[in-house]
């Protein structure tokens, strides 16, 4: 019986649509594995470093992440767009946006350890942590391998690869949660993770069938993905603004111990793009792919896909706001019961950044990246503003708010101000309220 209804299931499906549902079992299988023993773990570091220690590390973690943006440069979207198109030069491309990488990897850590040197020179245990896990950006070029795999639909294969990674850096944690390791020993099991990931991804990457030695760079095309991407590097460092640097600022106007109650709010709510992030990579190629085939099927699996990610979140968030306190009680302790407002507020922004990465689609297929950038700038320069006066006075719950309201300003009210992009602000507010408003969008 279950034979004849499995036959039954493949008979209706073709192939493309069974090549979407397995990779989006693969993500979701791995992302949900990760999750479970990510909660685990999570508690039990959050619970043995304190508030004051947790809030040090996620702030030096924070701090890192603000010079990341520079690796747009080489944007994994325009990659992967470019591995969609014209999967037969991976060669040229991957080696292309490797060498780029590689550079501004270079960049990027000299910027952070310098920087943090100058702003904290009081401060060695700060220093060092940055400086820590900073250093993965030397390797950060390894990552494109991912968006081949991604290309090909085919993420199992560094799915695998994460994994056993994921598995010898638990085991890792672990120990030096057992055998009380000081602070610093976390920030080199951040850099540990990477190096090996990195190798991971080499590894699988040879063992079916590519050859990474055949990578080779091309100075035309080099000029043409960093023509196309430097807006992307001032729009995702406005986004990396607004997503990190109420971390740094609640550490500057604030305390660490506010730090790590709202890293540890955040943590719970970022828990869930896992499902959202496994649907819409599973789905981007054949949005990409309908863009050639038919406007109008183009923006039908557009809107689809925008509605599932808001119903998505409709799922998470409503139980969250009144379950948010014991949640974080049961999970970190009654030592972060303060964290619990924290998060009711803040799972709210999921929306905004759920209905964002299906907007990331469309702005890469439109290559409309110049707006992107203007828009980002008007969701972080929001959230700057809004974090120096909501957190003197909220604190925590301040910079949660301020979360909340730029996320919604630069990714969705900003649609409505640019003309080419309010046929999308109507897709995300059809959206947001599950197609019961019907709209014709031209």
């Amino acid at each position: 019986m279950f034979n004849q209804i499995t036959k039954a299931v493949q008979n209706k499906i073709n192939p493309d649509q069974l090549k979407i549902l397995t990779n989006i079992g693969w993500l979701l299988g791995e992302r949900l594995f990760r999750m479970i023993m990510g909660f685990f773990l999570l508690a039990w570091t959050a619970r043995y470093l304190g508030t004051d220690q947790f809030g040090e590390l996620n702030y030096a973690i924070a701090f890192g992440a603000l010079f990341l943006p520079l690796f747009q440069l080489a944007s994994d979207q325009l990659i992967f767009r470019d591995l969609v198109r014209a999967p037969t030069l991976k060669e040229q491309i991957l080696g292309t946006a490797f060498f780029i990488k590689f550079v501004i990897g270079i960049i990027v850590f000299i910027l952070a350890s310098g920087s943090i040197i100058v702003l904290q020179p009081d401060n060695p245990l700060t220093i060092k942590l940055v400086i820590i896990v900073s250093i993965p950006s030397l390797i950060g070029g390894v990552s494109i391998i991912e968006a081949w795999f991604q290309s090909q639909v085919e993420l199992k294969y560094t799915i695998w690869s994460r994994n056993i990674v994921f598995i010898l850096v638990t085991l890792i944690r672990i120990i030096l949660l057992e055998s009380n390791a000081p602070l610093i020993s976390f920030a080199w099991l951040v850099l540990i993770e990477s190096a090996v990931n990195a190798i991971g991804f080499v590894v699988i990457y040879r063992l079916t069938g590519q050859d990474i030695l055949a990578w080779r760079g091309n100075w035309k095309r080099a000029q043409k993905l960093m023509k196309v991407s430097w807006p992307l590097i001032l729009s995702s460092l406005a986004i990396t603004i607004y997503l990190r640097i109420d971390q740094v600022m609640l550490g500057q106007l604030a305390d660490s111990e506010q730090v790590g109650l709202y890293s540890a709010a955040v943590r719970l709510s970022e828990v869930w793009p896992f499902a959202s992030t496994a649907i819409v990579k599973s789905i981007a190629p054949s949005i990409i792919a309908a863009k050639n085939d038919s406007e109008e099927l183009y923006y039908k699996k557009l809107q689809r896909l925008a509605t599932s990610q808001a119903l998505l979140v409709y799922c998470i968030a409503i139980p969250m706001t009144f379950l948010a306190t014991p949640v974080i009680i049961l999970v970190f302790g009654k030592e972060y019961a303060a964290a619990g407002g924290v998060l009711a507020i803040h799972i709210w922004s999921s929306m905004f950044l759920f209905l964002g990465y299906v907007k990331e689609i469309w702005i890469t297929t439109e290559e409309l990246t110049g707006f992107a950038f203007v828009f980002s700038v008007v969701g972080a320069v929001s959230n700057v503003i809004l974090n120096l006066w909501l957190i003197p006075q909220y604190q925590a719950t301040g910079a949660a708010i301020a979360t909340v309201v730029s996320y919604g300003c630069a990714d969705y009210l900003a649609c409505f101000l640019y003309k080419p992009a309010r046929r999308f602000g109507w897709i995300m507010t059809q959206a947001m309220t599950l197609n019961l408003i019907k709209l014709k969008i031209q």
